[in-house]
């Protein structure tokens, strides 16, 4: 009696077994080249320097005056290729802050003739 109940849980553990010997994940291995893992690192950085760009008050602000969630931003920007990354945080990168300098340089000096030649102000004094 005791060696058919041996018997039969031996047969349960042995048919649990093969059965679910088809359900086993399968790992691939592969080599990783030291350009994909730079290129991991540098999508990282890239996406921490935008998502700290978008952390800041007056950046989160001007998105809702948009309509713009920046749950929403957070979210689209995880969606992201590498490449889009890339170009987003070179644009980033190459803006410069407060806008064109030279033109603002043009336009006041371009004030300051108007006003010189108006007679509202007189500094190109002819000595």
């Amino acid at each position: 009696m005791i060696a058919l109940k041996i018997k039969s849980f031996v047969f349960c553990i042995v048919s649990v077994a093969v059965v679910t010997l088809g359900f086993v994940p399968v790992a691939n291995a592969g080599v990783v080249t030291t350009a994909e893992t730079i290129s991991a690192s540098d999508r990282d950085a890239r996406i921490n320097d935008i998502t700290s760009l978008l952390a800041r008050a007056d950046v989160a602000e001007q998105l809702i005056a948009y309509g713009v969630d920046p749950a929403d931003v957070s979210s689209r920007l995880a969606g992201l290729s590498d490449n889009e990354i890339a170009l987003l945080h070179q644009n980033i990168e190459t803006q410069i802050a407060g806008g064109d300098a030279l033109g603002i340089i043009g336009g006041v000096f371009l004030i300051l003739i108007i006003l010189e030649l108006v007679g509202v102000i007189d500094i190109f004094k002819a000595t």
